[in-house]
């Protein structure tokens, strides 16, 4: 499950990319909740029943609300408004720094995580990586460093959501989360996306691209990902990131022509190695203690 969200994942940079040429970023990300929604309402249906599915719906309202704002609405939108100042690669690796985030949250919401040690060393470590490559953004410019803050940003709500969707999937199913919120978050983003709609219809190339973002990092990305966070938690549903900057770097460098920077690639180390002791992933291993021969009878 974590490859397959990572394929869906780590290509939509690239997709966004591609479709940023022609729309604007609400208008872009409220078509790509729209496409998402027409994907998962009819399943949703087919597994419920119209009636049944409505009532969950009404039931979970607020949740859904919550997390089509925190987890969908101003996250996408503030990833594609970052990528018009910096490359996808970079998006993806500023990305990836949602599991540290994660565990901040969790110290200050779950009084029961404690951070001390390697852990406290990852997280210091995955914060510098953010610190270097939003400073290698910096060319005479702060577009770039502007960009990768807003990208930043959408992986701390990210990780918002991520611990409030830990706490709702135990009582609304996966498939109710995932469809409410691309409901509400296509809602939330319609006034703008209307107001800034651009003035002839896109191309086929951009209307793929948005369409490939709906149906599959939104509809079955979203899916996969409440499910992993159902039976795995929120931290490890969150090392996706792990594998999104590997498969954004490599697209973009063949696709689109990016550069792969040694500063990109330093951040990118230390915000995944950040992310493996922050995590707590990856521990220390404990001596064995031996124990001490018993005496001859």
């Amino acid at each position: 499950m974590l490859l397959t969200m990572a394929l869906l994942w780590g290509s939509s940079f690239l997709f966004i990319e591609i479709a940023l040429d022609e729309i604007e970023p609400t208008t872009m990300m409220a078509l790509r909740l729209f496409f998402g929604a027409t994907a998962l309402v009819p399943i949703l249906v087919a597994q419920r029943g119209a009636r049944r599915a409505a009532a969950d719906l009404r039931t979970a309202g607020r949740s859904l609300w919550v997390l089509g704002v925190v987890n969908a609405a101003i996250p996408f939108t503030l990833i594609a408004w970052g990528q018009q100042y910096i490359d996808s690669g970079i998006a993806a690796i500023a990305n990836a720094s949602l599991p540290i985030f994660v565990v901040l949250l969790a110290i200050r919401f779950r009084p029961s995580e404690r951070v001390n040690g390697l852990r406290l060393a990852g997280i210091v470590s995955g914060l510098v990586g953010v610190a270097v490559l939003t400073g290698a953004e910096f060319n005479g410019s702060w577009s770039g460093v502007v960009g990768t803050l807003a990208v930043v940003s959408a992986s701390v709500l990210y990780a918002t959501g991520a611990l409030y969707a830990q706490a709702r999937v135990e009582r609304i199913d996966s498939i109710v989360l995932a469809t409410g919120s691309a409901i509400t978050g296509m809602l939330v983003l319609l006034p703008l996306a209307l107001a800034q709609m651009p003035s002839h219809f896109p191309s086929w190339e951009t209307f793929a691209a948005v369409a490939v973002l709906g149906f599959g990092g939104m509809a079955a990305g979203q899916l996969l990902y409440y499910v992993v966070i159902d039976r795995y938690g929120s931290t490890r549903a969150s090392l996706v990131t792990y594998l999104l900057p590997v498969i954004a770097l490599v697209l973009g460098a063949l696709l689109l022509d990016e550069p792969v920077e040694v500063t990109a690639l330093i951040g990118l180390v230390l915000i995944l190695s950040g992310v493996a002791f922050g995590s707590g992933m990856v521990k220390p291993a404990r001596r064995r203690e031996v124990a001490p021969a018993s005496s001859a009878p």
